[in-house]
């Protein structure tokens, strides 16, 4: 005699649907956290904590002054980042690259997944997104526009 039949001849007969209700709930509630996930990557969504991540990595690097800009995206199963990083003005470009060198050897340590991070060095006198805009200019004919 099968559970179903066992479970009318006991009294239940909506035990069967009730389960089957049950198991189709989770059924559907794992398709719609593993729906969210694949929608997100495939627009090159990244979770906050992964460049809160990438942040709190400077605390084990010395020299690194602040970091004042996180890209993160998917390529693939992997992610990969670009970031750009803050040292001291009076610092030489070997000495520059050296931190930038042993920060990126520290993040793909720690974070697994992070397959390769591209790292820009700014002097703490120049940094931030306001020093590297192009400002208003013409070129070849072009209509004036910025960068």
């Amino acid at each position: 005699m099968t559970w179903c039949y066992d479970s009318v001849y006991l009294g239940f007969p909506l035990a069967d649907p009730i389960v089957g209700l049950v198991i189709t709930i989770a059924i559907l509630g794992i398709v719609w956290e593993s729906g969210k996930t694949i929608f997100t990557r495939l627009i090159d969504g990244v979770d906050p904590a992964i460049t809160d991540e990438i942040r709190h990595a400077t605390d084990h690097v010395r020299g690194v002054k602040a970091i004042t800009d996180v890209k993160v995206r998917w390529l693939g199963h992997r992610l990969h980042a670009e970031i750009n990083m803050m040292v001291d003005s009076d610092l030489s470009v070997e000495k520059g690259h050296a931190i930038a060198k042993e920060y990126r050897h520290e993040l793909l340590h720690h974070l697994k997944y992070l397959s390769d991070a591209t790292i820009h060095v700014d002097p703490a006198t120049e940094s931030g997104a306001d020093y590297h805009e192009v400002s208003k200019h013409s070129y070849e004919g072009l209509p004036p526009h910025s960068h």
